[in-house]
């Protein structure tokens, strides 16, 4: 799976684990479930889902009764947690090398990786003001 799509399938698990109110592991919901409504393989949910549990986000067991379970309640986890927990970045890429001896080519990687770096904080800052539970206002 490529990183990019790490972070949606990690914040769509969570929201399914939290409308389906698997808040313990008598409640846990199967990756195949999860891999659904993605959709996508199980297989990707469970290395997301591993990824989850290592952050302390969820609970989870394998096996036939296997499944993932939320530790915490949706209105706490905010989608900037969730990103780290995935080693997502919001970042919008790195600056090219500059060319020495050109005006604009000394000067712009900076100014990029300037723009880059405040669209990134802006991104991590929205991010933290959004919880998985904001993600389901208007579904149920």
């Amino acid at each position: 799976m490529s990183d990019s799509q790490k972070f949606p399938v990690a914040a769509h698990a969570l929201a399914y684990l939290a409308h389906k109110a698997a808040f313990s592991a008598d409640r846990a919901v199967a990756s195949a479930e999860l891999a659904a409504s993605v959709p996508t393989n199980p297989v990707v949910v469970r290395r997301v889902t591993a990824m989850l549990g290592k952050a302390g986000l969820i609970g989870a067991r394998a096996g036939a009764n296997g499944g993932a379970w939320l530790l915490k309640p949706a209105e706490t986890i905010t989608l900037d947690v969730v990103l780290r927990a995935v080693n997502g970045c919001a970042h919008l890429g790195v600056a090219p090398k500059g060319v020495k001896g050109c005006p604009v080519g000394e000067k712009i990687p900076d100014a990029v990786r300037a723009a880059i770096l405040s669209a990134d904080q802006a991104a991590a800052e929205r991010l933290s003001q959004i919880t998985v539970a904001d993600l389901l206002v208007g579904l149920q």
